[in-house]
């Protein structure tokens, strides 16, 4: 059965109040998920699906009925993740001179006026690059002290975002793999 994993974004941040993990799970079984797993309790949730159609949209409604806000999904196949995982957009050595390396999921890919607004938000601190959905994010800043604020980032980006720094990525990667079959 295909392997998913669900990134949420601000889950336990803004006010709403903590949800634990365990009980996320439970939200995922419930809408009818299964090998249900939370990584790093951070809102990454990896789970088994018999169907790929409208993941997105069937979880960020399920969880908003079940937890009373909205939450911001982006689905990805485990096959999607790896390959997010092995795309490395920068020099070995511009990484090694950054503080963040980030990884942003999106809904839709990026029109032209998107694309253009985020390279906008270009220096020689904080670089870009977009592939499809995602998109990555190199920067001098240390993640708590961005030069960009979420929201200018999401203005930009015309669309909300949820990011996960690359390590993550690569640890999710490899973890549950990347079944090349499933992309």
């Amino acid at each position: 059965m295909p392997r998913f994993v669900a990134f949420l974004r601000a889950l336990n941040v803004g006010g709403h109040g903590v949800v634990k993990m365990e009980a996320l799970k439970k939200h995922f079984t419930a809408m009818g998920f299964s090998e249900v797993e939370s990584f790093i309790a951070s809102g990454n949730v990896v789970f088994s699906s018999k169907s790929a159609r409208g993941l997105d949209g069937k979880i960020a409604a399920a969880l908003e009925r079940a937890l009373g806000y909205p939450v911001a999904t982006f689905v990805r196949t485990d096959a999607e993740v790896a390959a997010a995982a092995a795309h490395a957009p920068f020099a070995e050595k511009d990484v090694a001179a950054c503080l963040t390396y980030l990884v942003g999921f999106l809904s839709k890919e990026l029109d032209a006026a998107s694309l253009s607004r985020v390279k906008a938000l270009e220096t020689d601190a904080d670089r870009f690059h977009v592939r499809g959905r995602d998109f990555w994010w190199l920067s001098k800043h240390p993640q708590s002290k961005p030069a960009i604020s979420g929201r200018a980032l999401e203005k930009a980006l015309g669309q909300p975002t949820t990011l996960r720094n690359v390590n993550t990525i690569r640890r999710m990667a490899e973890r549950y793999g990347g079944r090349k079959e499933i992309s």
